[in-house]
């Protein structure tokens, strides 16, 4: 019934190169393949795109509308869906985020996790976001990530500027992995679409990050681009300590986020986005943390890749804008461009 949905909805052929991109290039997915398609009536468009990407190729595949299945905010991932991925060697959800749901995606990603699915993970994707960085060539995307995580997992400190006032530095574990996730995905680990970021757990990260691009999860859809209200942070030992910001709406809506739990607060991932074909902040997290730059994340460090042994029950991006980037004293990032050739 729900693919008949997606058949039978009509979309701009403008998606096309972008869902092409994410079934042939980002997944790879074969014909002899079972892929699950999750999607809600937010994203039916985008959806019935990559649904016909799927059948183009003559992929097995079965597609779960989210509202068909349970009233949204979802209180749990619908049972179906966590059934069928037990079946599928790919996965694919593309969906708009609503409050307090991540603990449901939570249990759709332990699925993925424990059977090593290739997921593309598209929350709040947008018609944008697939004629931008769901165009991007992939596969130089992944050349630059290759380039920049072997260059900062041999740094011991990696310190991050920008115009606005950010002044950050983490030190970096060597206990810690580094994980490339630049739209090329493989059974060791999910990714994002569009993709384009290195990243780890951070041993430490202290210093001021003014967030003057976007902050994560539902906030970002309600918030925006913050380039005229900026929200800045201070972190101590990597704890969240004070925030500032002219809205004070999106200030207490970032603490209590980030007071969740008793790591809520903790800087659980640290950054560098790679995605060349972005060139600013559009207002929505899923491409606005691949652009070049830093971006930090508090909450779960997805340890399970990192090797971080701590948890938390919610995970919460910041992103900001033109940044400089060392990696102890070499420089590979100069007013949000790479210097790599120097």
């Amino acid at each position: 019934m729900n693919k008949e949905i997606l058949r039978n909805t009509p979309f701009d052929p403008e998606l096309s190169a972008g869902a092409r991109n994410a079934v042939r290039t980002c997944l790879g997915i074969q014909p002899e393949e079972k892929t699950t398609l999750i999607t809600d009536y937010a994203c039916l468009e985008i959806a019935a795109s990559l649904s016909h990407e799927l059948e183009a190729i003559g992929a097995s595949y079965q597609a779960f509308i989210l509202e068909e299945l349970a009233p949204r905010p979802l209180a749990s991932m619908p049972p179906q869906i966590l059934a069928d991925l037990e079946t599928s060697t790919a996965s694919i959800y593309a969906v708009w985020a609503q409050p307090n749901e991540l603990k449901t995606r939570m249990e759709m990603m332990a699925v993925v996790n424990r059977r090593h699915i290739r997921h593309g993970h598209m929350v709040n994707i947008d018609k944008q976001i697939m004629m931008e960085g769901m165009r991007a060539d992939f596969i130089q995307v992944d050349e630059i990530s290759i380039r920049v995580r072997d260059i900062v997992r041999r740094a011991s400190f990696i310190r991050a500027r920008t115009p606005a006032g950010t002044d950050l530095l983490a030190r970096i574990s060597p206990h810690y992995n580094w994980l490339k996730t630049s739209g090329l995905i493989t059974p060791a680990k999910w990714g994002n679409l569009p993709g384009g970021e290195v990243f780890t757990t951070p041993e430490e990260v202290n210093g001021t990050f003014v967030i003057d691009g976007v902050v994560g999860d539902y906030l970002c859809a309600k918030y925006g681009d913050l380039r005229h209200t900026p929200l800045t942070i201070h972190i101590e030992r990597s704890r969240l300590v004070a925030a500032e910001c002219s809205n004070q709406e999106l200030r207490d809506a970032f603490w209590a986020y980030t007071h969740t739990d008793e790591n809520s607060d903790r800087v659980g991932e640290f950054a560098i986005g790679t995605n060349i074909a972005i060139r600013d902040v559009i207002g929505n997290i899923l491409q606005d943390e691949k652009i070049p730059g830093v971006h930090i994340a508090f909450g779960n460090p997805y340890g399970e890749h990192t090797g971080a042994k701590w948890r938390s029950t919610t995970h919460i991006d910041v992103v900001g804008r033109n940044f400089d980037i060392w990696a102890d004293d070499r420089q590979i990032m100069r007013s949000g461009r790479f210097t790599l050739e120097q």
